[in-house]
């Protein structure tokens, strides 16, 4: 590799000698030279090389000049192609040279929402932003490529003063820069950053793919835990990384096999106390480690783009489970399914969903279609909205979840024709004993009774926050207070020993002054 490095420079340097005008100084001395040597023959054959000699030049000037653009394209990011053979260049010579070098990832922190937000002008402008700030950050040797807009990958030039110390310095100075407001629309957008990095000496048993992988799993490591986080590899990140590439395995095999179903929270209203409807939420049932909520494989699923066939496993058992109730005689008048991104995205889903509800005898009122409220406060996709839309028009209750953390207009809330719009458990929470969340409660309540928008409480867990909600007009409520999510298999006999609770209790009675 050496060996060709040094004719590369060689030719390099040639071309840079004979292409430059010093060169054309020459001419005069040399055909003088072939003239009194070899006389006017000598000086015919110097006269017709020269061009040729200059064309050879040229071409060889042009191929540096390629190079280079490869090399140092416009903007200063090299090619992917480019860049690795240069990182795998600091690879072999640091394992021979015994100097230290790393590979370092830098993801900025919520970009889709950027996107969503802004639109793909202005995210392209804060990619390209982003890529200068970089290099402003690293040194001339350095190297550094565009994995993904929101992706760039350094690589640090070999050098015997490098350690872990240096890369987290280099990190918190790369962090600092992006943090810096981006001038996005007219308006200053600030933007953080996630950073994983491995140092050769890391992997230094391993091969050059090793050095890559392990700053991946250093990044995604950062990413999972927030954003604004600085993670370097090691050897408790390595035992990590590999529990969850088997998880990830695992868990697409689950969806076939049957261990990811729903589990069904219950929802009650405050005025009768009866049941109005159950959440599914998606569980994984795991033959040895037992039942794992979302937040443990939903990460897979979106990186696997497996969402999709998530959502339909969950509406596939939650429409059984709405036909086995039905079949047993219980009254449950709905059940709310989670809608994900992706999910509407599909502008098959309606359609999809039409055949679903007729397979199972089922009436589209039935359904309540839960949407978190960061989709409807983004700048609305038109395969979103027209599904959103076309769901209302069937029929399904929509149901905005997660009301008060997404910033979604009021316009939003008409324009989609919402149902019913659940309250963050945020705003619930000791709400019956902290005077601040009862006026944002009552806030939200008195909204959405102006504009006839029915109200779901989440997150009840005492018996002073359902009281509250009820004397307050909240017209359902949800909670570990109220039920657990439970299996199918438990719901009928929850549902009997509720119901026995409900004819023993005097009902809860709403406000009447204001």
């Amino acid at each position: 590799m050496w060996k060709h490095f040094s004719v590369e420079r060689l030719l390099d340097a040639l071309a840079s000698v004979l292409s430059g005008p010093a060169a054309l100084a020459f001419i005069p001395a040399i055909s003088l030279a072939a003239f009194w040597m070899g006389g006017e023959r000598a000086l015919v054959i110097v006269a017709l090389s020269l061009p040729l000699a200059f064309l050879g030049v040229a071409a060889l000037d042009a191929r540096v000049d390629k190079k280079h653009q490869q090399r140092n394209p416009p903007g200063g990011l090299m090619a992917i192609g480019t860049f690795s053979t240069e990182l795998e260049g600091f690879f072999n010579s640091s394992s021979t040279s015994g100097a230290e070098s790393a590979c370092i990832l830098v993801a900025l922190d919520e970009y889709s929402e950027i996107l969503d937000l802004h639109g793909n002008a202005a995210a392209n402008h804060l990619a390209d932003q982003f890529g200068r700030r970089i290099l402003s950050a690293i040194r001339t040797q350095d190297i550094a490529t565009r994995l993904e807009q929101d992706k760039i990958a350094i690589g640090l030039h070999p050098s015997h003063q490098l350690d872990l110390e240096a890369c987290i310095q280099m990190a918190g100075r790369i962090q600092a820069i992006i943090e810096d407001p981006f001038t996005l629309n007219g308006t200053g957008v600030y933007v953080s950053c996630s950073i994983g990095f491995s140092l050769l000496s890391s992997v230094a048993d391993g091969e050059y793919p090793d050095w890559i992988d392990a700053a991946s799993a250093a990044l995604d490591e950062a990413q999972r835990n927030g954003p604004s986080t600085i993670r370097a590899y090691s050897s408790e990140t390595r035992r990590r990384s590999r529990i969850r590439a088997n998880l990830r395995k695992e868990f697409e095999a689950a969806l076939d096999n049957g261990e990811i179903r729903p589990w069904f929270q219950p929802q009650i209203s405050t005025d009768t106390g009866q049941v109005t409807g159950f959440e599914a939420l998606a569980r994984w049932e795991h033959p040895q480690k037992g039942v794992m909520g979302p937040q443990v494989f939903l990460p897979f699923a979106e990186q696997s783009e497996l969402m999709e066939k998530l959502g339909q496993t969950i509406r596939h058992h939650a429409f059984a489970a709405m036909r086995d109730w039905d079949r047993a005689g219980v009254v449950v008048p709905r059940v709310g399914v989670n809608f994900s991104s992706e999910e509407l995205r599909d502008p098959a889903l309606i359609d999809r969903l039409k055949w679903e509800l007729d397979q199972n005898d089922l009436t589209p009122d039935r359904l309540a279609v839960e949407i978190l409220e960061t989709v409807f406060s983004r700048r609305p996709d038109d395969v979103i909205t027209r599904n959103v839309i076309s769901m209302s028009k069937l029929g399904c209750c929509i149901d905005l979840d997660d009301f008060g953390t997404g910033h979604a207009s009021i316009a939003s809330i008409k324009r989609f024709d919402v149902t019913r719009i659940k309250i963050d458990r945020s705003f619930v929470a000791k709400a019956d004993r902290d005077a601040s969340q009862q006026q944002l409660v009552s806030a939200i309540l008195t909204m959405a009774e102006r504009l006839n928008v029915e109200t779901l409480a989440e997150g009840v867990e005492t018996q002073g926050e359902h009281a509250l909600m009820a004397q307050l007009g909240c017209d359902h409520v949800q909670g570990f207070g109220i039920g657990k999510p439970m299996p199918f298999e438990k719901t009928l006999d929850w549902m009997t020993a509720h119901q026995n609770k409900v004819n023993e209790m005097p009902k809860i009675g709403r406000q009447t002054g204001p």
